[in-house]
């Protein structure tokens, strides 16, 4: 069994293609469930955020992995394989961990250091465990990794002044119209990303505010804390008639600031309108950024703003990379203690080799087959020998954490007939095969 990653984010994707490839929270579980399903995943996580979505995955075999992982992917979304392929990365045991640990510590978001990476993995994985989709091997891993990045986020100053999007929001609005005193600003949207917007926006003296929120309590909520108004969402385009600043940040799967609707609005409008939309997927049309005077901002707008600011924070990530490999090395020697890996590896050779043996017999019994048949026929058979060994796998791994681990481990092997022969050769193999690698 491997660990697999899989995923595209803002270093890979543009806005464009990320926003058609996020997970919708009411769909959480099904999604993880579905996936689950597929041959050769064994455990999942689905971490999907506004700049990335990513699968982490236990697979029985590295190339069967990547493969379903992607049909899971243009499945899923109803999209062409062939269309998302260019966008997405893969990480591989030790390379996936490693990613893993910086994803979470917020070493590979967008704003380096930030802290809201870690609340969206943490609840990604409990999303996961309470679906039944993490097994022995995901649950530790993410366990440790969650634990690492508090570490790293109390111990070290990387969060400290951190240079959000809400906060590259708000600078890119200061170098519009200098002074923000004299400004009506409007947030669509109560949630996280709106509420660190107001923070922001409150160190700056604004004091015309005004949320809109489709759920008006939320919108209420938010406003009592930073004294701003609270407006319907049914009057969204009057509020925006009159302001100048607007931040969207909704969970709305299509746009709603639409361009027609903007368009006359403009057109009656004598001043201009700063709009900065922190959706994914986006809450504006794309095509608003064409009408004269509105100034459209999206998420990879902001980017330029964040990166200039955030040199002494890279300082701290070079520091960590020794620590996070020390962290890294240690999880995998855990996994090598459970004592489970060179028994599933030996299963899985001693099944390919009666494959391969019975693929013989089959040639030599029907001389007459054509190689396009011979291919398939073989293709086949190792699906079933996959699909046959996916529960029992799961279970050797389950039964490695329990009290009488060891005992159950040796039923297991005799019950597959598994010498200690098998499982030395197996791990004479891997070592060769590491060593080529």
């Amino acid at each position: 069994m491997f660990i697999l990653t899989m995923g595209l984010n803002h270093h890979t994707a543009p806005i464009d293609i990320r926003e058609k490839l996020v997970f919708k929270e009411t769909e959480e579980e099904m999604a993880l469930i579905t996936l689950l399903q597929e041959k050769s995943i064994l455990e999942n996580v689905i971490i999907s955020t506004c700049n990335r979505t990513e699968i982490v995955a236990v697979v029985d075999q590295i190339h069967t992995g990547r493969y379903y992982l992607k049909r899971f992917m243009a499945n899923w979304f109803q999209m062409d394989m062939e269309k998302i392929e260019p966008y997405l990365f893969f990480h591989e045991e030790k390379e996936a961990v490693n990613h893993l640990y910086k994803v979470t510590a917020g070493l590979d978001s967008l704003v380096l250091g930030e802290t809201q990476i870690l609340g969206q993995v943490k609840h990604a994985f409990e999303i996961a465990k309470q679906t039944g989709t993490t097994g022995t091997l995901l649950n530790k891993l993410f366990r440790e990794v969650v634990t690492f990045a508090k570490k790293v986020h109390h111990q070290t100053k990387i969060n400290e002044n951190a240079v959000s999007v809400s906060y590259a929001a708000v600078e890119v609005a200061k170098k519009l119209y200098g002074s923000l005193e004299n400004k009506k600003i409007v947030l669509v949207g109560a949630g996280e990303m709106s509420e660190l917007a107001l923070q922001n926006l409150a160190g700056s003296g604004i004091a015309d505010i005004t949320i809109i929120n489709r759920t008006k309590a939320n919108a209420e909520i938010l406003a009592d804390q930073f004294q701003a108004k609270v407006g319907t969402y049914e009057e969204m385009n009057n509020y925006l008639s009159i302001a100048d600043i607007v931040l969207v940040s909704t969970s709305a799967d299509e746009p709603i600031i639409k361009q027609k609707d903007m368009q006359i609005l403009m057109s009656q409008k004598s001043t201009s309108m700063l709009v900065i939309d922190i959706g994914l997927p986006r809450n504006v049309e794309h095509d608003c950024s064409y009408i004269p005077n509105f100034h459209l901002y999206d998420i990879d707008d902001l980017a330029g703003v964040v990166s200039a600011n955030s040199l002494e924070r890279q300082k701290i990530v070079l520091a960590l990379e020794n620590t996070i490999e020390t962290e890294v090395q240690n999880f995998f020697e855990w996994e090598k203690q459970l004592g489970v890996v060179p028994v599933i590896r030996a299963l899985r050779e001693k099944a390919l080799e009666m494959q391969e043996i019975t693929m013989t017999s089959l040639e030599n019994k029907l001389p007459g087959l054509t190689e396009r048949e011979y291919i398939q026929i073989g293709k086949h058979m190792k699906s079933i020998i996959n699909q046959m060994l996916k529960q029992p796998i799961s279970e050797l791994k389950e039964m490695s954490v329990e009290n009488d681990a060891s005992t159950s481990i040796e039923h297991f092997k005799r019950i597959f007939g598994l010498t200690e022969l098998d499982i030395t050769l197996s791990e004479k193999t891997q070592e060769q095969a590491e060593t080529r690698s």
